[in-house]
């Protein structure tokens, strides 16, 4: 993938979490305004299929986000260059969609703790 196709990527992600960080600010201040422990938090989230969608795609744009942003930043800072570079990248980003899969799993499963 060309450096101007990972250019695009990102601000398209950014893009797409723009609004997925707003909606979950509201939440939270939602959430702890009315008290809701963690427990009613959870009845609220586990076997919803909105809140697994919208966790989701949100892990999702954050993980390509993040990834090509810490590519930018070994390039420049860690000299990376080549493979090197897009394979600590790409792994970088399954990490960071393994652990956010992980927590949407135990948001929204019905029965996760």
């Amino acid at each position: 993938m060309s450096e101007f196709h990972l250019y695009m990527a990102q601000r398209l992600s950014a893009l797409v979490m723009a609004p997925f960080v707003l909606v979950h600010i509201g939440v939270m201040i939602y959430a702890i305004q009315g008290g809701l422990s963690a427990a009613e938090i959870l009845g609220r989230t586990q076997g919803s299929v909105f809140w697994f969608l919208f966790y989701g795609m949100f892990v999702v744009a954050v993980s390509i986000h993040a990834a090509i942003g810490l590519r930018t930043i070994l390039s420049e800072w860690a000299g990376l260059r080549g493979s090197a570079l897009n394979i600590t990248a790409l792994a970088i980003g399954a990490i960071l969609f393994a652990m956010g899969a992980q927590a949407v799993y135990a948001v929204t499963a019905t029965g996760a703790a």
